[in-house]
């Protein structure tokens, strides 16, 4: 990332010197290094910047100011929530859309989130970690990112849905790839795939309803009379099959590469599993893998950059996590961190995530059953972790070991 002086931006207006900073997102550094270590160098910057990278779009380096973005749906629009996709994806049902709409279009999503409804999603989800840990724990080493971390959220996804089981392997690659890869051609052609098979769900479900939460989803009449729409189905499909997975299999997999590396905080939690709840909430805050966008509604002044209507605006939540003047040492991870909560990796405002409280549980799950039963564990010096970038930051290959 470098910070430019020139005072015409990719779209022809004039911008005060030290606002145009040359980030890619997708990139945000040196190929092998920590994305999110090289989000956070953002920090210090003007308040707000602009980037000409992907068509150019402004970037929010303040962690003291993304929650007020992402509230204020009056000014800063979540009809477009991700920065560089290519075109021909679904509009994701409720997330791009605005209150009153966005209320109306989530409470048919409620009835998979209520607490009896996450009560048995993580009753399931219990079971799955432990029959997976049971089976990874006597070969010694794993892949985590394979052979656990992408597993436990699907497969609550597609019996969400009541999908085959069968098909989680394609799935997983479908939404991995059309997130994460910063090949644009790549992304396209799995978002075909994606798109397709979304598509006949959707026209299935709506022909032959099952008992499932789209299902119910397409045949529920809105309190304003309004029904389902077919393009509003596949957004509600869209949303829950990729939302489902990729931030709790990427959290996940973060947790699992820093407690690998850090045994008396892992020592910690196998001691005090009570202790579990805080720290999902400090490992959400310190490995925030969210970036979110937003549309700029009108023209105005925002912390010192001149915002036009239309303009498209970015906030990570490694900003707002890593940001020493929201939280203090923001890069150590502790325990006792009584803010914690503040994080914005699952949103915030109206649009904090519907599966908020499942996405915790299984982070929660995961720590329980995975430290019960390998509370020892470290990295494969001869298998190092892959970093990837990408619209959600992550580790592509995570080889751990243990002695069985």
């Amino acid at each position: 990332m470098s910070q430019q002086s020139v005072s015409v931006d990719g779209a022809g207006r004039d911008l005060p010197p030290g606002l145009m900073v040359d980030y890619d997102f997708m990139r945000p550094g040196p190929p092998g290094s920590d994305p999110l270590i090289e989000i956070s160098r953002l920090i210090g910057n003007p308040p707000v910047v602009w980037t000409p990278r992907y068509g150019g779009h402004w970037v929010v380096t303040d962690g003291r100011i993304i929650p007020e973005v992402l509230a204020d749906y009056e000014r800063f629009s979540s009809r477009e929530v991700f920065i560089g996709m290519p075109p021909g994806r679904p509009r994701a049902v409720p997330l791009e859309y605005d209150p009153p709409e966005h209320t109306g279009f989530r409470k048919l999503l409620q009835p998979a989130f209520t607490p009896q409804a996450i009560k048995r999603w993580a009753e399931e989800a219990r079971v799955l970690a432990i029959e997976l840990t049971d089976e990874i724990a006597p070969k010694g080493a794993c892949e985590f990112v394979a052979d656990f971390a992408k597993h436990v959220p699907m497969i609550i996804i597609l019996r969400m849905l009541d999908l085959p089981l069968e098909h989680r392997e394609k799935l997983i690659y479908w939404v991995s790839t059309g997130i994460r890869s910063v090949d644009q051609e790549g992304r396209a052609s799995v978002r075909d795939k994606l798109n397709a098979y979304i598509e006949d769900l959707v026209d299935r479900r709506t022909a032959n309803p099952g008992d499932d939460v789209l299902s119910k989803a397409i045949h529920t009449e809105m309190d304003n009379g309004r029904k389902v729409t077919r393009d509003l189905a596949i957004g509600l499909a869209s949303s829950l099959i990729g939302g489902g997975l990729d931030t709790v299999a990427t959290t996940m997999t973060w947790i699992a590469w820093y407690l690998a590396q850090n045994p008396a905080q892992r020592k910690t939690l196998v001691d005090e599993p009570q202790r579990i709840p805080l720290a999902t909430a400090e490992f959400l805050r310190r490995f925030g893998v969210s970036n979110i966008g937003r549309i700029v509604v009108k023209d105005m002044e925002f912390y010192g950059a001149p915002l036009k209507a239309g303009d498209a605006i970015l906030m990570p939540s490694a900003v707002r996590g890593l940001d020493e003047r929201v939280f203090d040492d923001p890069l150590t991870v502790n325990f006792d961190r009584r803010n914690a909560h503040d994080h914005t990796t699952l949103s915030h405002g109206p649009h904090r995530c519907i599966g908020i409280v499942l996405a915790q549980q299984e982070l929660r799950i995961f720590l329980e059953e995975w430290l019960a039963r390998i509370p020892e564990f470290e990295l494969d010096e001869n298998d190092p972790p892959v970093m990837a970038p990408g619209i959600v930051p992550s580790i592509d290959r995570l080889s751990l070991k243990w002695r069985a």
